[in-house]
């Protein structure tokens, strides 16, 4: 069984703008964690999770029961601890 993952508007706007080889290369990554992401992620503070993608990090929320990944945050690596 695989998870649903929805994107904030801010990681949507962000993924968007990004050069086409990058956009694919992020959405292949998310497509292998909808698979197994806990394979992938890592826990950061509370509830969150984080993933590495090149100079990228995203933020995650992660819900099991209902299987959705929840991306809330994605930016660069040095701006996304910034928040």
């Amino acid at each position: 069984m695989t998870y649903e993952i929805t994107f904030s508007k801010q990681a949507t706007k962000l993924i968007k703008n990004l050069q086409l080889d990058v956009q694919k290369r992020i959405k292949n990554k998310f497509r292998e964690i909808s698979e197994n992401p806990f394979r992938f992620i890592e826990h950061y503070e509370g509830d969150y999770y984080k993933l590495r993608i090149g100079d990228f990090r995203a933020l995650i929320d992660v819900d099991k029961e209902k299987m959705v990944i929840l991306v809330r945050v994605f930016d660069k690596r040095s701006r996304i601890y910034e928040r």
